[in-house]
This record gives structure tokens, C-alpha cells and sequence, in this order.
């Protein structure tokens, strides 16, 4: 028989659906893939996807498992492509509400909260009750968040208040950097201070909850890599910076959703229909865009302030494809300048044509 090592054992839990007793108790009493304290594994961008185990000979157990009377067999433990429907999308506004919302000249914390009073507050996306998933860019623990590669803490940290302000049951903050650690990225981009100050919970995202899943509505990716929570939470609030980009030339709300999956440079191939196609099962609630600084240049990564540009502009939608074609104007650049809002756009994902929506501009300060 087959000697598994803990993190292939602990795959298996999670597939079994012991995944939250067995391995998340292991992982919290300290015990980390080879037996040493657990912490947070690099994620750079050619790593190779995690495998699973071959499967076990019929009537065999993993090891230190317990014998039963009735032994599982190899169908429980193989592993399943689940399919999920996607998640409902956020009604239109209703008559007063902007479809769109853009607030500039203020704080971090006061353009946030201006742009969400603009779409009907944070009521009309969060109910009590709720368990909610804040996606920010954290994509690399290089530098902090002056330099306009992760997103605002402050931005981040007003929507996890406004969300649990609404009721909602918890509210938690994760992201997949492609360098350096998860702990030092949290830790370095701010976010994480921020974020425990505010009440909320940062999540360190498991390797195991990475699932291939179908996607329904794709039309080059039908099924890929993809963190079980994100699909499962009741909400989801997609919080990118607005950014350059060497292949995808900028990172908004839709690329933002790669730090979701696994095996990312795959997506690469095709890069606009793939985004579109991953939009379509992941269907955030609320987009907003943090465009206190933008980087101009270097992005993903950057690390040169002088590519860095102060806004003070936060772009708020329930349409992802709209707040991303906002957010190219920016650059002064419009949607048809980017493949994956076109994408997104022809799939009905969202609307792209700027003129034809009702866009509130809020101005604060002098």
C-alpha cells in the first residue's frame, strides 16, 4: 500500500467532507504539511498544481484512520469536480440609485463610504445574516500599498465596517499573492492590521479548497482550479487597485478574480475570453475599484513611485464589466481597449457602453 504524506492525507479529508474537523483541526493545533509548525507557503507564478494522491486499492484505509466495519470504498475517496450554479446576480438599482458610482477628493474611508450611499448602501448588497468574502489585490509582499500594487487598507477596512455594520454574520479577507508568503503579504500591504481593527478576519486560503470546477457558462475555460469559499459565501465584494499590466495591460475587477484560482499562468492563453469565463461563475455582488493611487507603470508589481499617481477616486458598481470600463478611462483608455471587459460584455456579463448608464459623481472636499 501507498504511504501518503500528511498533505496528500489531509486532501483526502477534505474530499471525504471531513475537511473542516480533520484537517482544519490539525492545521490550527499547529501541525504543518511535514509535522512542523503550520505556515504560509509561497505561491509564484509557474508553480506546478497541487496532485492528488493515486487512489487507494479497494478496502484500504490512509493511514491512522481507524478500521470500520465498513470500510470506504475508492469512489468516496476519488476526488470531485463539482459544479456549482453561479451566484445571483445583484438586482439592478432601483429608481434614485446610481448603476454607477464615482467619488473623488476625499479620504480613503469618506470616498468608499460615498460611493456605496450612492449605489443604496451597503444594505442593498449585505443582509444580515450574511457570511461575506472582501477580495483585495494583495498579490505580493514587495512593497506597501504607497506604491499602487495592492489595494488601499483603508478601502478595504470601510467595507469590512459597512458590512458588519449591515449585520452581516462575519466578513473575511484573503487573497493568493505570486510573491512572498501569505503572512508577509498580509502583513506588508496593510491590509491585514487594518482589516483586524475593523473587525473582520483575514483567511489564509488552503491549497485543499482549490477544486477543479465546472463553469457552466464558459466558453474557452470549462472548468478550472477554484477556491471552494469564494463560490459558497453569500457574498462577495471585489475590491482590485486599478493598475497597469504586462499581458492583460490593466488589472481591474475582472483580473482581480485570478487571485481565486490555481495554475494561473494557463489563464494567460486567451487571457480576455478566460477572465470572462471565470466572471461568469464567480459573479461578484459589488465591484469597487480603489483609485486612491494608481500605477501608471511596472504592474502588476511595480516598486517605483514615481509610476504612481494620486487620484483620490474610488468606482463603485454591482457590474463588474462597468466599473471596469469606468476604470479604464483612467488610463485614458475605454473598454473596447481591454479583451476581457469586451469579453465579459458579449457574454452579458455586464454593460460596457458608459453613456447609456446612470452615473453618480460625487465630488467631497473643496
Amino acid at each position: 500500500m501507498k504511504t501518503l504524506s500528511r498533505r496528500e492525507f489531509l486532501r483526502l479529508l477534505y474530499l471525504m467532507g471531513l475537511g473542516a474537523v480533520g484537517a482544519g483541526t490539525l492545521l490550527e493545533a499547529g501541525c504543518g504539511p511535514s509535522g512542523s509548525p503550520a505556515t504560509p507557503t509561497t505561491r509564484p507564478l509557474d508553480s506546478a498544481p497541487t496532485l492528488l494522491p493515486s487512489p487507494l486499492p479497494t478496502g484500504t484505509l490512509p493511514p491512522t484512520v481507524a478500521p470500520t466495519a465498513t470500510p470506504p470504498s475508492t469512489a468516496t475517496l476519488l476526488p470531485r469536480t463539482p459544479t456549482l450554479p453561479p451566484r445571483t446576480p445583484t438586482p439592478p438599482p432601483a429608481a434614485g440609485q446610481a448603476y454607477l458610482a464615482v467619488a473623488r477628493g476625499g479620504s480613503p474611508a469618506e470616498l468608499t463610504r460615498a460611493a456605496i450611499a450612492a449605489l443604496g448602501g451597503i444594505e442593498r448588497f449585505v443582509k444580515a445574516g450574511n457570511d461575506v468574502i472582501v477580495k483585495p489585490n494583495i498579490c505580493s509582499a514587495s512593497y506597501s500599498y504607497e506604491y499602487a500594487s495592492t489595494t488601499n487598507p483603508e478601502v478595504v477596512a470601510t467595507l469590512v465596517t459597512l458590512c458588519l455594520q449591515a449585520g452581516a454574520k462575519r466578513v473575511r479577507v484573503m487573497d493568493s499573492p505570486f510573491s512572498g508568503t501569505d503572512a508577509a503579504a498580509y502583513s506588508r500591504s496593510g491590509i491585514e492590521e487594518a482589516v483586524k481593527k475593523a473587525g473582520g478576519e483575514m483567511e489564509r486560503m488552503a491549497r485543499m479548497k482549490f477544486v477543479a470546477t465546472n463553469i457552466p457558462q464558459g466558453k474557452d475555460l470549462k472548468n478550472w482550479p477554484v477556491y471552494q469559499d469564494i463560490l459558497k459565501a453569500d457574498v462577495v465584494i471585489n475590491v482590485p487597485i486599478a493598475k497597469t499590466h504586462g499581458i492583460a495591460r490593466l488589472t481591474l475587477g475582472m483580473k482581480n478574480l485570478m487571485g481565486v484560482i490555481e495554475d494561473r499562468p494557463l489563464i494567460h492563453l486567451n487571457l480576455g475570453q478566460r477572465l470572462a469565463d471565470l466572471t461568469s461563475l464567480i459573479r461578484p455582488n459589488l465591484t469597487v475599484i480603489d483609485a486612491v493611487r494608481i500605477l501608471t507603470r511596472g504592474g502588476p508589481t511595480g516598486g517605483d513611485l514615481s509610476a504612481v499617481k494620486k487620484l483620490d477616486t474610488v468606482i463603485a458598481s454591482h457590474d463588474i464589466v462597468a466599473a471596469d470600463a469606468y476604470g479604464t478611462t483612467l488610463f485614458g483608455l475605454t473598454g473596447n481597449d481591454l479583451d476581457y471587459i469586451k469579453a465579459g460584455a458579449a457574454m452579458g456579463l455586464g454593460q460596457m457602453d458608459l453613456k447609456a448608464l446612470k452615473i453618480e459623481e460625487i465630488r467631497l472636499g473643496g
